[in-house]
């Protein structure tokens, strides 16, 4: 399947790709369809990838792994918010963080509160309000993401 991206061109997707937000995400309810952008060039283990609506072009979400950032991350919510995504498991559970990355780059933040929960074996997904009191909506990741890339060498 062909779609077009405002950020990345034309892009092949295969129909196994495509995940399903059956309520949309918060702020783009009338989106349903997605897929997950790799830079397939990114050697870090840190990479940013991005939630790309199948049906709007300019719709392309930065997402990060939420263990890059920490990794005792671990949203509760009620298993009734989850039902519709299907059995999930461990080995078949996706959870993505949003990023901003704003043009003063040490503000950029994840938001711990609101993570995309996906099923990989039903390729349905859902963005959820984690109950942790202590997540916070702009988590500044800057020094975080320095730290890593020092560690690895880079500048």
């Amino acid at each position: 399947m062909l779609i077009q991206t405002k950020y990345f061109g034309q892009v092949d997707i295969e129909e196994e790709k495509i995940i399903v937000f059956p309520r949309g995400i918060m702020g783009f309810e009338n989106y349903t369809s997605y897929t997950i952008l790799y830079d397939i060039e990114e050697t870090e283990e840190f990479s940013i990838s991005w939630l790309q609506s199948t049906e709007e072009t300019s719709l392309a979400i930065p997402v990060v792994n939420p263990l890059y950032i920490r990794q005792d991350y671990n949203p509760l919510v009620e298993d009734e918010v989850l039902k519709d995504l299907g059995e999930i498991k461990e080995n078949n559970l996706v959870i993505l963080l949003t990023m901003t990355v704003p043009s003063d780059v040490t503000k950029t933040s994840v938001n711990l509160k609101a993570p995309f929960i996906i099923n990989a074996d039903t390729r349905k997904g859902c963005q959820i309000i984690a109950e942790n009191p202590d997540y916070e909506i702009k988590y500044n990741v800057y020094e975080h993401v320095k730290r890593i890339k020092r560690q690895k060498g880079e500048s």
